[in-house]
């Protein structure tokens, strides 16, 4: 019986290795929350299909939920799951039963020291899986379950909006300067004065931090209110001071350059294995 293991498990860090070289940049985003902290993962995939598979939607549920135990991306990876096995081992071995390359890329936590961090998944493809994953903590002495409301709330906003920074002091400052930069060339086109465009580029510039940054959006579910004065009038209606204190928004292949395929050639690659 040991050395079938042995055999299967060589079989399947075979076929692994076969495959290292190919782009996984389909999978899922599955998030996981226990009270004052939550957690984000994503785990990738070839294709879309795999992502609709129960044994990988089983996998990518442990180790989110496994995330709620250890600090970073690389301590995930490494964390055991069942059988002593590590995360990175567990889906090599995934390979083998499923035949497409499949690897563990990310995680992001957020923990409150009173409160909640609620998440919402978009596009869900199972229980608390999807395409886009979003967290959000809110630091509170307030009714925990009336917090997770809003939270969940914020989460859909944050979804569908895509914010850069919670704050402006919080916006990457290349962001903000390239930004700055490419206002002033446009505004230089104009053949205005530049003391005029120095005016013209604050003004947009304005326009721009309160668009990307989540405190000054204004909150899709009643296009009215900013998503401070959400905080402020909720807080005021549950009699505690609500602080959000971060966010996440995690979608599925993002960043990675993915080799555009035909829905034909996925197929056959896929059937081929």
């Amino acid at each position: 019986m040991d050395a079938a293991i042995d055999w299967l498990r060589t079989k399947g860090i075979a076929k692994a290795d076969k495959k290292a070289s190919r782009v996984a940049a389909e999978g899922l985003v599955a998030a996981s929350t226990s009270g004052t902290k939550g957690v984000v993962v994503e785990v990738n995939s070839e294709t879309d299909f795999v992502a609709r598979n129960e044994i990988f939607q089983a996998a990518v549920a442990k180790i989110a939920l496994l995330g709620l135990s250890v600090v970073d991306t690389a301590s995930l990876a490494e964390a055991k799951m069942d059988g002593g096995k590590s995360v990175t081992e567990f889906l090599t071995e995934l390979v083998g039963k499923i035949g497409e390359k499949m690897s563990f890329r990310r995680m992001e936590k957020l923990e409150v020291s009173q409160g909640v961090v609620s998440s919402y998944i978009h596009n869900a493809a199972a229980e608390d899986m999807g395409r886009i994953g979003v967290l959000i903590a809110l630091e509170s002495s307030a009714d925990t379950a009336k917090l997770d409301e809003l939270g969940k709330k914020i989460a859909m906003h944050v979804a569908a909006t895509s914010p850069l920074a919670n704050t402006v002091a919080d916006l990457d400052q290349a962001i903000v300067s390239k930004e700055r930069e490419m206002l002033k060339a446009e505004a230089l086109e104009s053949g205005k004065p530049e003391s005029i465009v120095d005016k013209m580029v604050e003004g947009r510039m304005q326009k721009f931090f309160k668009e990307s940054v989540l405190a000054t959006q204004i909150f899709v579910m009643d296009g009215e209110r900013t998503i401070e004065q959400v905080l402020e009038d909720e807080g005021k209606a549950l009699g505690a001071d609500i602080k959000l204190t971060g966010f996440v928004r995690m979608a599925v292949g993002e960043g990675i350059e993915k080799k555009e395929e035909n829905f034909a050639e996925e197929v056959a690659a896929a059937v081929k294995g």
